[in-house]
């Protein structure tokens, strides 16, 4: 993007003629990008599209107010905001459309977002930050309507923290908190949940944020009187309207096709926003989808020819154009001339990406039909694998999917032949897996010196005369360890700031440290969330605490699309190290019993999940996190804050290792495989079963996600040859989980004697009152049981039948 003059102030009328042809030069662009992009999918080229046209002028005039150390956190139409800001080629925007897998050609996403979800670089290909200040930063796309809202949240409230907080090094991150946080979505996704929740986390929180609702009257083909009370989110949105006497927001209204006024409209809302911390909604009106929703349909089906016709006489750039012209600035010829120039660019550039895009995997389709020529040549079923070599040679646009189907077909044919041809081709088959399964796999977790697996142990260290206090202390303490340490740490949640947790665990924490680092929210779980993505994305380390594991249902739609595929989805040039703290596990109830671990090990990958069997466990944990870049959710023990536990003498510093077991109690006869507040239940139980001579082996996994990295439980498995995992989950829950990873990740079946057990709750949620827990979850009764029957089987002499 050019620098961008004053357009009412001191400009001569040159610069401003040469401003608003560039503009219009890129608005043209952007366009023509739609256009043959749509052109693309219908030929085949690309999978899908999903295009920005028709809200090219408005982004134009958000890219003039969007500083550098500001942030984006938008949708899948920011095509031309990119654009003009400098950090989207056409090159690069078609090679996003035919999933390019190359970094340096597609850094977007390398291929793995389908093109219109935009990011910039915030990190070196060491995983160290850049200088975020000094470029213009676009948060990762997601596609989930409305799932860009919470993430916003977050950006524009680092900005308040850095302006506030004393003592954080903003080297890099902000410059005295003046950044602004730009947020775009569609009029019809302002109906989800996530928008109003956002909408009014930041008029509490009183955050520079401005949100563009680019209003074309259509949600896909259902139009506005669907989706929004009076058919305006801006109108129903007035209560929100700031005054003399209340903070809230300025509510600014502009047409999307008023070149000029919209530009005055994005520069007012942002002086508002960076001078004085306060949120702005632009509802930018009458806006058009020339081309419908996407490339899945066509409006025609649900637009009438009244809407067409008047589509195309309110299209944002033939309104710039006309306004171009009335004003002087450009003649009729000139700006056709400026057209028919951006055509040919275009068409060349895309031309050019396909080329890029394909030069490579044809190299690799001429390398293995030469192999496939030298196997059939010395294969009894050489007119069937030359058939396979004849076919592949025949595609002249192959896909690597296209490429792998013929080769590993032309491999079965090779059946029972053991030659130095046959060798050739299974060395070039692995080979191109292990070189080319990471383009499409690489980075769903850290993979440089700073991930949370190269933390070292450092084991808590205790007073010689050992000093027993409730669990709590040892969290409280340790977090006071942590927010002197980490200035840029801070944390958040319902009860978490003036009471200091529901369960104690942050008592007296915000007096000392203040109500930014240690604060209170609305009950509001998926803006909590997005609360920390915004800040870790910006370079702080916060702490987002959600009250009970049950609870995390409302934010999972965030973790799950937004935090858990950031890094992958950018190939490591996004991080956002945040930390979830939660507490769950045996807690008696149907909403608070924290059994859903299962769907959510399942939901968050890409998010380690940790379950701490105690206090110290859990404190060593989050000081393992807090150097490293890997995020993850943390689950306490809810019913573990009033038990005793040692207090150790180096709070902050002693760190849990991350994806290592513990063996709890050796032991001969059955490895016992469990985890969290259950675990307590089945070390009651190992005493028991001791009295009818059964010697049990305790492994506390301590970690779901990564599980068991040194395969500890199969070495123990060896050992003792049978093996019972217990989970207070639902069958086929988390037990299902660990049981996989034992038994087809660590190989632990050969060394099994008996059938490996899985011991769960029931299929329901917990019942309530210690009864309902009992009929519900695992007691120490079934354990015992269990483990008995497990023997019983496999020596029913030493072990008569108990029931």
């Amino acid at each position: 993007m050019q620098s961008i003059p004053d357009l009412k102030n001191n400009i001569s009328f040159d610069d401003f003629k040469a401003e608003v042809l560039n503009d219009y030069r890129i608005a043209v662009q952007s366009r023509e990008c739609s256009l043959l992009g749509r052109r693309e999918v219908l030929t085949g080229k690309a999978k899908f599209g999903i295009f920005g046209d028709g809200k090219e002028v408005p982004q134009l005039a958000m890219a003039k107010a969007f500083k550098k150390g500001d942030w984006r956190s938008g949708y899948y139409r920011d095509q031309t905001f990119m654009m003009a800001i400098g950090e989207l080629t056409v090159e690069q925007f078609f090679a996003g459309l035919y999933a390019n897998t190359d970094l340096n050609l597609e850094p977007m996403s390398a291929g793995r977002q389908m093109g219109g979800h935009f990011v910039t670089h915030s990190l070196n290909e060491n995983g160290d930050w850049n200088d975020l200040t000094n470029q213009y930063n676009s948060s990762a796309d997601i596609s989930p309507t409305a799932g860009q809202m919470p993430r916003l949240l977050g950006l524009a409230q680092a900005s308040k923290i850095y302006r506030t907080e004393k003592g954080i090094n903003t080297t890099r991150f902000s410059n005295k908190g003046n950044e602004v946080a730009w947020g775009t979505i569609g009029n019809a996704s302002t109906s989800e949940g996530l928008f109003f929740e956002t909408i009014n986390a930041a008029g509490v929180l009183q955050v520079p944020m401005v949100i563009s609702v680019w209003d074309d009257e259509y949600g896909i083909s259902v139009h506005a009187k669907h989706q929004t009370t009076k058919e305006n989110i801006s109108e129903i949105l007035k209560g929100f309207q700031r005054d003399s006497n209340n903070k809230g927001y300025e509510i600014l209204r502009v047409k999307g096709w008023d070149y000029a006024n919209i530009v005055e409209t994005y520069q007012e809302a942002a002086k508002i926003a960076r001078e004085e911390h306060v949120p702005v909604l632009i509802h930018v009106l009458e806006l058009t989808q020339p081309q419908g929703h996407s490339t899945s349909g066509s409006h025609e089906r649900y637009k009438d020819k009244a809407r067409l016709l008047w589509e195309k006489e309110r299209d944002c750039n033939t309104k710039m154009r006309q306004w171009i012209i009335e004003s002087g600035i450009a003649s009729n010829e000139a700006l056709t001339a400026i057209d028919r120039t951006i055509k040919k660019e275009v068409k060349q550039s895309k031309n050019k990406a396909w080329s890029t895009f394909l030069k490579p995997i044809q190299q690799e389709q001429q390398s293995i039909i030469s192999i496939l020529n030298t196997v059939a040549s010395n294969s009894v079923n050489s007119v069937f694998i030359s058939k396979i070599k004849d076919d592949l040679e025949k595609i002249t646009e192959p896909t690597r999917k296209e490429i792998l189907i013929h080769a590993r077909k032309a491999l079965r044919y090779t059946l029972g032949e053991t030659n130095k041809e046959k060798q050739l081709l299974v060395d070039w088959l692995n080979t191109y897996f292990e070189e080319t399964q990471p383009k499409y796999s690489s980075h769903l977790y850290c993979e440089t010196d700073k991930s949370a697996l190269n933390v070292s142990e450092i084991k808590p260290t205790y007073d010689e005369d050992i000093q027993q206090v409730d669990a709590r202390i040892i969290i409280r303490d340790n977090f006071d360890a942590i927010f002197q340490k980490y200035p840029e740490a801070l944390i958040f949640g319902e009860d978490t700031g003036n009471i200091g947790d529901v369960n104690q665990g942050l008592e007296g924490l915000q007096e000392k440290y203040g109500q930014n680092r240690i604060a209170d929210t609305g009950i509001r779980e998926a803006t909590i969330i997005g609360q920390g993505i915004g800040m870790a994305l910006r370079g702080l380390k916060p702490i987002a605490e959600i009250q009970y594991l049950d609870y995390i249902l409302y934010a999972l739609q965030i973790i799950s699309d937004d935090l858990a595929t950031l890094h992958y989805r950018t190939k490591g040039r996004q991080k956002a190290p945040l930390i979830i703290r939660t507490r769950g596990h045996r807690l008696e109830g149907i909403w608070h019993s924290g059994s859903q671990m299962g769907g959510i090990l399942n939901l968050i990958r890409g998010v380690y999940i940790l379950v701490p069997r105690n206090m110290t466990k859990a404190a060593g944990f989050y000081n393992t996190l807090l150097q490293s870049d890997d995020p993850a959710l943390v689950v306490e023990c809810l019913n573990g804050y009033r038990l005793k536990e040692n207090r150790p003498t180096n709070m902050g510093n002693f760190k849990t290792p991350i994806g290592v077991v513990e063996t709890i109690k050796t032991g001969s006869d059955i490895t016992l495989v469990s985890y969290g507040s259950t675990l307590r239940i089945v070390e009651q139980t190992a005493k028991e079963l001791t009295s009818v001579g059964i010697d049990v082996e305790i492994i506390d996994v301590q970690s779901l996600i990564p599980f068991d990295i040194n395969h500890d439980i199969a070495k123990s498995i060896a050992k003792t040859n049978r093996l019972m995992v217990i989970d207070e989950d639902v069958p086929g829950g988390a037990s299902a989980y660990i049981l996989n990873e034992i038994l087809n990740t660590q190989n632990a079946y050969q060394y099994l004697d008996s059938q490996p057990k899985t011991l769960t709750a029931k299929a329901h949620r917990p019942a309530y009152g210690n009864d309902g827990d009992y009929f519900s979850k695992p007691s120490a009764e079934d354990i015992f049981e269990a483990v008995y029957d497990v023997m019983h089987e496999s020596n029913a002499n030493e072990y008569p039948k108990l029931r």
